[in-house]
């Protein structure tokens, strides 16, 4: 028998061996029998490009066996990968947005929206409220927002509650930076007796005054202190003076811009209140918080 038909003969019985391990994965196999290793394309072409050489050689006259088995391992190897390629997969990606189904926690995203690698929209400042709905789109850590992705206002003043040293100011009423009508009493901002020593609840208190001052970083504020009129007005002036600095200098421990407060004493001269009686000396002995504006 000559080379060529041999070469052929050969090369037929192995190019039926490989198109049946390429067809080998039938619709009654399972997923892991599909996936055995002598399907993988890579073999495949592997296997491919042996028997188109061979082929190629067997076939070719003496003079052209090196450029025959050069051309047929070529031709193999490409029908090899070909062959058992998988085209039954194929993916499917509802919505359109990059992410297949499969693999998508957010199946029915708009059109043009964009996503992270879960499928779902994007939401830059973790409110809840994705991007491309959200109205307020850089809303602090932390801070619960309405459906709108903005920050709530209870007493729609204009100013969001994470901010505002008033939450309950009257409808319609006209405020300043800070959410108040006027300067707000720093209620129960006390001291130790005859000292500018801050008591422990009177930093609580302070807290909450600081977390609302650094999310209103460009707002100023005045900080006056006040006393009854017990003791000499210098005595007095000079005390107040004190306490306003020991509350500035307490918002600043709590990270407030030093530059940002001034501190004002005013001793007994603004009374709100009769000094004539308890009460009403302790409502003068007080610390006021309002906007600075100049």
């Amino acid at each position: 028998m000559k080379k060529s038909t041999t070469g052929l003969l050969v090369g037929s019985a192995l190019v039926l061996g490989l198109s049946g391990c390429a067809s080998s994965g039938s619709s009654s196999m399972s997923d892991t029998q599909q996936d055995a290793w002598y399907q993988s394309p890579f073999v495949c072409g592997l296997a491919g490009g042996l028997i188109g050489g061979g082929i190629g050689y067997a076939s070719s006259s003496d003079s052209d066996e090196d450029d025959g088995a050069a051309i047929g391992g070529v031709a193999g190897a490409t029908a090899g990968a070909l062959l058992c390629a998988d085209y039954g997969s194929n993916v499917v990606d509802s919505d359109g947005d990059g992410v297949p189904d499969d693999r998508d926690q957010c199946p029915n995203t708009p059109a043009g929206v964009a996503v992270d690698a879960s499928g779902c929209p994007l939401d830059t400042d973790g409110d809840g409220v994705p991007d491309y709905k959200d109205e307020c789109p850089g809303t602090p850590a932390g801070v619960e927002v309405n459906a709108s992705g903005c920050p709530l206002d209870s007493d729609g003043d204009g100013v969001p509650d994470y901010m505002d040293q008033c939450p309950d100011t009257p409808a319609g009423a006209e405020v300043n930076a800070l959410g108040c009508e006027a300067d707000v009493v720093l209620r129960d901002v006390n001291f130790e007796f005859d000292s500018a020593t801050l008591t422990s609840q009177a930093e609580m208190i302070l807290d909450d005054v600081a977390s609302k001052l650094d999310a209103s970083e460009n707002v100023r504020v005045r900080l006056e202190g006040h006393t009854d009129s017990i003791g000499s007005d210098s005595y007095n002036k000079e005390l107040s003076q004190r306490r306003a600095e020991s509350v500035k200098d307490y918002l600043t421990s709590q990270g407030i811009d030093a530059d940002r407060m001034r501190a004002i004493g005013y001793g007994e001269e603004q009374p709100i209140a009769t000094n004539e009686t308890a009460a009403g000396r302790a409502e003068n002995r007080r610390v006021e918080l309002g906007e600075w504006t100049q």
